[in-house]
């Protein structure tokens, strides 16, 4: 199940040295923090030699040639700003596709696909019209590399986790959070519903990295970005993030005047969102 928790697997290369690390900017610069970014890279590494053997079989039985391979997650990185939260760490997941002969090995698109797109994909990859019923949007074009209109916008929601605690005082957003998201290819809109529910990881609550957060946030020496992104309760109902400025989403543009006209663009998209799948929660609209 690697890179699942817990983190005791090595990879080929053993566990890299942490203090050789490039962080990303939504972390906080720990020795823990280093330690468990060292351990997930170390769990990566043992499954791209799981992923190898699939393909060496495949070769082994002359099919490699003729076999479309996808390689696809189910969440982001199980650390803070990760898994069980709307932010781009816990959203975008990998996805890679091997077809030999048509995709480009090596070639990247930032082409916006969202999980419910993999299965029409792979029904005209088959030769199969898929039902109009399908809400998913096929990118078999985008790897043929043939002109390709794709998503405008795509969607997260957040929910119980875990099991349903409830909403309580107590319990933290990593059990139960009710919160949607709309990305488009520059900005994006979270919606919390429940901003009470105080911010915790998702699997990493136990790990180094998210004690010394919390030990730093306690000593006041944790830095005030982190302080917004981690310690703030209640959050903000709105959160709006420049992704080309702001890739770790740091800064909450909402409610700024100079991002009106995207903070509603999203706003309606969104709420067009949750009427169509008949979404309980009331619209960001007012």
């Amino acid at each position: 199940s690697d890179p699942h928790h817990v983190w005791d697997t090595k990879g080929p290369r053993g566990v890299p040295d942490p203090a050789k690390l490039t962080l990303p900017g939504h972390l906080p610069d720990l020795p823990g923090v280093r330690s468990d970014l060292a351990r997930y890279i170390a769990e990566v590494e043992h499954l791209d030699g799981d992923v190898q053997s699939v393909l060496d079989m495949l070769e082994k039985r002359g099919l490699a040639n003729n076999t479309v391979v996808v390689f696809m997650g189910d969440n982001g990185m199980a650390m803070p700003h990760g898994k069980g939260a709307l932010t781009d760490p816990g959203i975008n997941v990998p996805l890679l596709v091997r077809w030999p002969g048509v995709v480009r090995p090596g070639s990247v698109t930032r082409q916006l696909v969202s999980g419910e797109d993999f299965t029409p994909t792979m029904l005209e990859i088959a030769g199969v019209i898929p039902p109009k019923e399908m809400s998913g949007v096929s990118y078999r074009k985008l790897l043929r590399g043939e002109p390709f209109e794709g998503r405008k916008y795509i969607f997260a929601e957040r929910g119980p986790h875990g099991g349903d605690g409830g909403m309580k005082p107590d319990v933290l957003a990593s059990t139960f959070d009710l919160s949607r998201c709309v990305r488009s290819a520059n900005f994006k809109l979270i919606y919390n519903c429940t901003p009470h529910q105080a911010v915790a990881p998702v699997d990493s609550q136990r790990d180094p990295g998210w004690q010394e957060m919390k030990a730093a946030f306690a000593a006041d020496t944790l830095a005030p970005e982190f302080v917004r992104a981690y310690f703030t309760t209640p959050r903000s109902t709105y959160e709006l993030y420049d992704l080309e400025a702001d890739p770790s989403e740091l800064t909450n543009l909402a409610g700024n005047k100079k991002y009106a006209q995207v903070e509603r663009e999203l706003k309606e998209a969104l709420t067009e969102k949750m009427v169509l799948d008949w979404d309980f929660l009331p619209t960001p609209l007012r």
